[in-house]
């Protein structure tokens, strides 16, 4: 089959976001299929990218480093320009998959216009999550979006959600639609467990217990949280664990200033890193963290790439807030879950954890068992595909 997969954001292993959009597309490749990326960057390029996927950048983006009307912008511009690209591209079958919502609009338009099937992998809810974010309080935004996202929903062929809450959500707006769950997935070939833990860097010891947090620093990360937790841990003269944030966006600099300010020397940045580079970083840390707001709706409505990834490395995993990620947790024994906006809760999972390295390690293993089995990203993949061919034309 021909597919169009629209993805605004897609990323490479060279990159430093999540590659579910290249994985799964270059997979889609090597089962016979071709593939057209259509995403978003600064400039209007096509290339023959690595994998034998046919990129189209069109010239436009949007980074969550950008104000929030900037990314209003980007995603809008995003969609008109891909819209001439459906209505000139050949393909059998597209597959777009949000966030942002508006990348189903293209979509619609192929699907509309063109008469092509059209699968729409809804990775976050919307506008749901902006709402209860507080991003997005307009009465009369929010009930467009609302009817734009149940149009969506009613055009898809069919519809993909990678948690629990996602499907639960897209079932309320389309009782009798065809939905898959298939959630983020493990790399368990790049990322994989290492027994040498020790960490370069010269504010982290040797004997230093890691707890890694990977991701984007945002409002929805709840990291505020981990410095808190930071903060108890330094308080109680728990000099022997460090806390260790990668990554990048709008927050960070308030999180340095306020690391700088209250002299937590126990919290180290890293700014964001290759695909490569990330997995040996994980590999050789302690334990992962699961960290977001307290809001009710992350709990069951994410997929963080992060935990897969934690758990590909075969870390034992602190999660600070409750829900299915939670709940497999607790199921596999692979890690503790603190009380969610608790500082101590949070600085005591950490703790019980450093000081137990037995328990630790078994938790470790646990973890890694819960990846193979559960989420190999090969297994995910023959669901994806078989879901793709009810749509293929004889």
């Amino acid at each position: 089959m021909k597919i169009l997969y629209i993805h605004q954001y897609f990323s490479t292993p060279q990159g430093a976001a999540g590659t579910r959009s290249y994985e799964f597309a270059r997979r889609f490749v090597a089962a016979g299929h071709e593939v057209t990326m259509l995403c978003g960057r600064s400039r209007w390029t096509t290339i023959k990218g690595a994998d034998g996927i046919n990129v189209v950048r069109v010239g436009a983006s949007a980074s969550n480093n950008d104000s929030y009307f900037r990314r209003i912008v980007g995603f809008l511009k995003f969609s008109i320009l891909s819209t001439w690209e459906v209505l000139r591209l050949e393909y059998d079958i597209i597959y777009a998959t949000s966030t942002p919502l508006t990348v189903a609009i293209p979509a619609l338009v192929g699907k509309h216009l063109r008469n092509k099937a059209f699968v729409f992998e809804v990775r976050d809810l919307w506008p749901e999550l902006p709402r209860a974010m507080g991003i997005i309080r307009s009465r009369s935004v929010l009930g467009v979006l609302e009817i734009f996202e149940s149009f969506a929903y009613q055009s898809a062929d069919a519809l993909v959600g990678l948690s629990p809450g996602i499907v639960k959500g897209i079932r309320k707006k389309r009782p009798n639609a065809l939905i898959e769950m298939i959630p983020n997935s493990c790399d368990l070939d790049l990322f994989k467990p290492c027994r040498e833990k020790r960490i370069v860097s010269p504010k982290i010891g040797s004997e230093d217990f890691v707890a890694v947090f990977c991701g984007a620093h945002g409002r929805a990360n709840g990291l505020d949280s981990v410095l808190d937790a930071a903060a108890y841990l330094k308080k109680h003269a728990c000099d022997g664990i460090k806390v260790l944030l990668v990554g990048d966006g709008h927050l960070k600099p308030h999180l340095m200033n306020r690391v700088k300010n209250e002299a937590l020397s126990n919290v180290v940045f890293m700014d964001p890193l290759p695909k490569n580079q990330l997995a040996e970083l994980i590999s050789r840390c302690d334990c992962g963290l699961m960290s977001l707001a307290d809001i009710e709706a992350f709990q069951f409505g994410t997929s963080p790439n992060k935990f897969f990834d934690y758990i590909s490395c075969g870390l034992p995993v602190v999660c600070n807030y409750p829900g299915w990620l939670a709940g497999l947790i607790a199921d596999w024994d692979c890690g503790l879950v603190s009380d969610a906006g608790n500082a101590a809760s949070l600085a005591n999972a950490l703790e019980k954890l450093a000081e137990d390295p037995i328990r630790c390690a078994t938790m470790g293993r646990n973890s890694r068992k819960l990846a193979e089995n559960e989420f190999n990203r090969d297994n995910l993949f023959t669901r994806l595909e078989k879901l793709i061919l009810q749509f293929q034309k004889t």
